[in-house]
């Protein structure tokens, strides 16, 4: 996979310097990603759209990523990685820069398109250079601290960006997301070393190999579908809690506060409990992150009993990450070696994808007689078609 010095091979409890890069870099990321959610309102008085319209700019930037990841990500693939990261940056910043000056919609819409890209193809090769730091039995581990900077970013990045937004209008939040680029990309020109070398150009057929293995495509439906369930109701989360629950406007920055730290705390948990059978862990999961859902459905319309429900659908909505990044990595390694940037890549695309589709399917849910209330347990269907494809992948593994 990738050139490592020694001391790096051989870490075993200190943290490679070079991952803390990656966490700062998928903070900024991340913040700019979901921080989107909690400004759909915000969004939608300001330029006069519905929210299920304003709701397309986290289905259009979710296809950014999608498209960016493997096709962007084959492209660079003969540029050194460090070189590549600060590149990533710069067009993430351009990408938030032009948000924040955004005259219209459509501008809006583009300049979402474009950070996605620079999203895409950083998940994909960040989750093999993590993965590459540190010893083999650690690997979920090092993809969960990388994704911690995600997860981090919605304990803090999205209630403060979506605080902001309230308070200063939503091109003050993009501009603030646009400095966080600046520090992931001196962070990355800092940290991370310049011997982790790429694996050179990627070939066609080698993408063709991927996305025509029958346990690959298994396993990227497993992810867009668990993704994409969450996202049925997340993308809708701050209007539920405004016009459901009760909330207001403040009160909703406060419960993101905790839907964020219950996000990280299952991101951190799920990459242990993956480090040695993924798909077990992957499988409970999701059965668990089902009911969850379920559950929210009932439960939405009580304070109380709403927040506490909705701090479990937090733990349990990103802690499958780690362990389906492991799991396609461990499929490409054991069945198409020198695969695994490719791989990635196409799962950062499924991650996306389900994204897109769960954000779609929430706005056809949320202007249909169902509303608003009904998008959790329409969320559960897509969990449960991932539970399924689970005990497929399950099956053919035995």
């Amino acid at each position: 996979m990738y050139t490592v010095t020694a001391a790096q091979s051989s870490v075993t409890k200190k943290i490679p310097a070079a991952l803390w890069a990656l966490t700062i870099s998928a903070f900024g990321i991340g913040t700019t990603e979901f921080v989107i959610v909690g400004l759909l309102p915000t969004v939608s008085a300001d330029l006069a759209i519905s929210i299920p319209s304003a709701g397309m700019l986290v289905s259009l930037y979710a296809l950014g990523v999608a498209v960016g990841a493997p096709i962007l990500t084959a492209l660079t693939s003969s540029i050194p990685r460090k070189k590549l990261l600060i590149y990533l940056m710069l067009l993430f910043i351009a990408g938030n820069g032009l948000a924040s000056v955004a005259p219209s919609f459509t501008t809006l819409v583009i300049a979402r398109i474009i950070t996605g890209f620079a999203h895409g193809v950083f998940f994909s090769i960040g989750s093999t250079i993590a993965a590459a730091l540190v010893p083999a039995h650690k690997r979920a581990s090092a993809i969960s601290i990388m994704f911690t900077g995600l997860t981090v970013a919605i304990v803090t990045g999205v209630p403060f960006g979506t605080f902001i937004g309230q308070q200063f209008g939503w091109r003050a939040t993009f501009i603030g997301v646009a400095l966080l680029g600046v520090i992931g990309l001196i962070s990355s020109w800092i940290l991370v070393p310049d011997d982790i070398k790429s694996e050179g150009k990627v070939a066609a057929k080698d993408q063709f190999k991927v996305i025509t293995n029958g346990r690959l495509v298994l396993a990227f439906l497993m992810t867009a579908l668990g993704y994409g369930g969450t996202f049925v109701a997340f993308t809708y989360l701050s209007p539920i809690l405004q016009e459901i629950t009760g909330f207001s406007e403040s009160m909703v920055s406060m419960v993101l506060v905790l839907y964020g730290v219950a996000i990280a705390l299952g991101n951190l948990a799920g990459g242990k409990v993956a480090n040695k059978k993924p798909l077990k862990a992957l499988l409970w999961m999701f059965v668990l992150q089902a009911i969850a859902l379920v559950v929210f459905t009932f439960t939405a319309s009580d304070p109380v009993w709403g927040i506490i429900t909705l701090f479990f659908m937090g733990a349990l909505s990103f802690s499958n990450v780690p362990g389906l990044q492991l799991y396609v990595v461990q499929l490409s390694e054991k069945h198409l070696p020198g695969t695994e940037d490719v791989a990635s890549a196409f799962n950062i695309a499924a991650f996306n994808v389900g994204i897109a589709i769960g954000a779609y399917i929430g706005g056809v849910v949320v202007e249909s007689s169902l509303g608003l209330p009904a998008t959790p347990w329409i969320g559960a269907i897509l969990v449960t078609a991932a539970i399924v494809v689970t005990l497929i992948s399950s099956k053919r593994a035995k």
